[in-house]
């Protein structure tokens, strides 16, 4: 697939979202299966998700496909784990945590993989933007403390 860029800030994005509370706060609601997740907009080059974490929910490990993006935490706690992609082999998971709390901003660029779970007591939630839209995502196994590429989802397809 060729690479795709965008000149959109995804992190320019969601602080001006994030003021816009009445746009996403009333459609915050919590899965006791799962993390709730709602597509808040979708241009070829950004995409917006509202998700939400009851304590134990998160993601597997997994990439954007070649998005940068970016989460910010709105009310509760986020915990992120993350992995150094390397050009000669799988991703090597870092062993640091990153707490990322409400009011917190946490960028990254178009190779990160990572997982993000809710660890804390109290219920999670984020607003999640990504630049360009995303086409797909990739999911990855844990394999001693490298991850191993297990799937691939594509937009309209997986989600």
């Amino acid at each position: 697939m060729a690479k795709r860029r965008s000149t959109f800030s995804p992190t320019q994005f969601l602080t001006q979202l994030a003021e816009q509370r009445r746009l996403w706060e009333p459609l915050i609601e919590f899965d006791p299966r799962s993390r709730h997740y709602m597509r808040l907009a979708a241009e070829p080059d950004v995409e917006a998700w509202l998700l939400t974490w009851l304590p134990g929910q998160g993601t597997e490990w997994h990439d954007h496909g070649g998005s940068a993006g970016a989460f910010l935490t709105v009310r509760g706690a986020l915990t992120e784990r993350y992995a150094m992609v390397h050009r000669d082999g799988p991703p090597r998971i870092r062993p640091e945590l990153r707490t990322v709390g409400a009011g917190m901003l946490r960028p990254f660029g178009s190779k990160h993989v990572h997982r993000v779970t809710n660890e804390g007591p109290e219920p999670a939630v984020s607003l999640h933007a990504y630049a360009p839209a995303l086409l797909e995502m990739n999911e990855y196994a844990v394999d001693g403390g490298r991850l191993r590429l297990v799937a691939a989802q594509r937009a309209g397809q997986s989600w």
